[in-house]
């Protein structure tokens, strides 16, 4: 065979690829259920109250010395944990991409998570020192677990195939996440049936989270294989190598342009499903059982919503279905401001709309980045896209919190984040992708 001449692909190598995909959505699989079960639902309840009962006569704890406000324990270590995590994932995607061995540090990152989660198994008493170490290194561990996992797409599915891949990856996801969460809530709700007292059960559903986390992620790590590094790296500590990411996207200033509008839409998601439950139940009056089965109504349409969206993506194209689904979260929160209160059914109406949107928009916006990332900087250009997503999504609590502040109304301060779709579809819209993709080396695909 001639140099430059490409082998046509087998009947063996299509299976291949296929069998290492189903190994990839097995990841989604194993640690969505940490987003879901312990994350979104029963840590933060539960580390707070760990925290009050250890809170001194003023309502303060002191970790190292320093009063915090017990109900404010879970939001710092969450955000501690972000900037532990925006240290590592640089640094962890330039050796990825260097030595070209993503698989141990997956393996790594992933079970580091798992082990920090099944140990919150012990999070009783007055430990709450023990539950924010714990969190810190759960959900950093697990920033930079994603981080390596989302630079496989490029890798295992050509550019015709990305869309659906990664749209079954993140509905792979949400349906772990609604099975084990189904299975919690039967545990929780009826745990003096299984002998259990209350903070029992759920420390039993954070530890089996961690389980599944680990015991799930055997799968992908059989299933990938490593690659030859393509390009050269030369690392740089911490926050130096993300500044130095940030210069190398400076020469492909599309791929900068889609990340910004991805920034700025992501962030209203983000802040959209942070306070969806503060919405429902200060401006609504609805009740925590409501609240948790609407969650779970979320990610349940979230898997239909995800596979309908890679659908239509075959049809129009990522960057007009994102476009698409920014309309429609637009439309959602229009109506979610309209809301009636102490009526949990048009609340789950608005949970539904939520959902059918969800798993498509970040699905889309992860396989639409990977066309704009240059061949073997995947890790790299992933570790700024992770950054992005959970690293910078500040600017709409704020933004939220603020509008409350100065309007006292939870409806204000809903439809205010209508600015995030509407700056980020505007943002989008400019980004000329099949010009992006030509310039960041890679094949266009016929839709995008």
């Amino acid at each position: 065979m001639s140099i430059g001449t490409v082998r046509a692909e087998t009947p063996d190598d299509r299976a291949e690829r296929q069998r290492e995909q189903r190994g990839w959505y097995v990841y989604d699989w194993a640690c969505s259920v940490y987003s879901t079960s312990v994350l979104t639902v029963f840590l933060g309840p539960y580390l707070t109250s760990v925290a009050e009962s250890a809170a001194d006569a003023d309502g303060y704890v002191h970790p190292l010395g320093v009063p915090v406000r017990a109900g404010s324990f879970f939001a710092y270590s969450v955000s501690l944990s972000v900037i532990v995590a925006v240290v590592l994932m640089p640094l962890a995607g330039a050796a990825a991409d260097r030595t070209g061995r993503k698989k141990p540090l997956l393996g790594a990152a992933a079970y580091t998570g798992a082990a920090a989660t099944t140990g919150m198994f012990f999070l009783d008493g007055h430990r709450y020192l023990l539950g924010g170490a714990l969190l810190v290194v759960a959900n950093a561990a697990q920033s930079v677990a994603a981080m390596v996992y989302n630079s496989y797409l490029p890798q295992i599915a050509p550019p015709e195939e990305r869309d659906a891949v990664s749209s079954r990856g993140w509905a792979t996801g949400y349906a772990a996440g609604s099975l084990v969460l189904v299975a919690n809530l039967v545990l929780y709700s009826a745990h003096d049936s299984f002998g259990l007292s209350e903070t029992a059960a759920v420390r039993v559903c954070l530890a089996s989270a961690g389980l599944w986390w680990g015991t799930f992620t055997l799968v992908p790590l059989r299933r990938l294989r490593d690659r030859h590094a393509r390009v050269e790296h030369t690392g740089a500590p911490g926050l130096r190598q993300l500044a130095a990411t940030v210069r190398d996207m400076r020469r492909h200033p599309l791929t900068l342009a889609f990340l910004l509008a991805y920034l700025v839409y992501n962030d209203g998601i983000q802040t959209v499903i942070s306070q969806a439950s503060v919405y429902g139940s200060q401006e609504l009056g609805l009740g925590q059982s409501t609240l948790i089965e609407a969650v779970l109504l979320v990610q349940v349409l979230a898997v239909a919503g995800a596979l309908a969206m890679g659908r239509l993506a075959r049809t129009y194209g990522a960057q007009r279905t994102i476009l698409g689904s920014l309309v429609a979260w637009t439309l959602t929160l229009a109506a979610g401001y309209f809301l009636p209160a102490g009526a949990p059914v048009w609340f789950f109406v608005l949970a539904s709309g939520i959902g059918l949107v969800l798993g498509g928009s970040q699905a889309l916006s992860r396989s639409l980045f990977s066309h704009l990332v240059p061949p073997g900087k995947e890790a790299e250009y992933f570790s700024a896209y992770e950054v992005s997503d959970r690293g910078m999504s500040w600017l709409g609590p704020l933004l939220f919190g603020v509008t409350y502040q100065l309007t006292g109304s939870y409806r204000s301060a809903i439809i205010s984040l209508v600015a995030f779709f509407v700056i980020g579809f505007a943002l989008l819209a400019r980004v000329p992708v099949r010009q992006a993709v030509r310039a960041a080396g890679n094949p266009v695909p016929e839709k995008i």
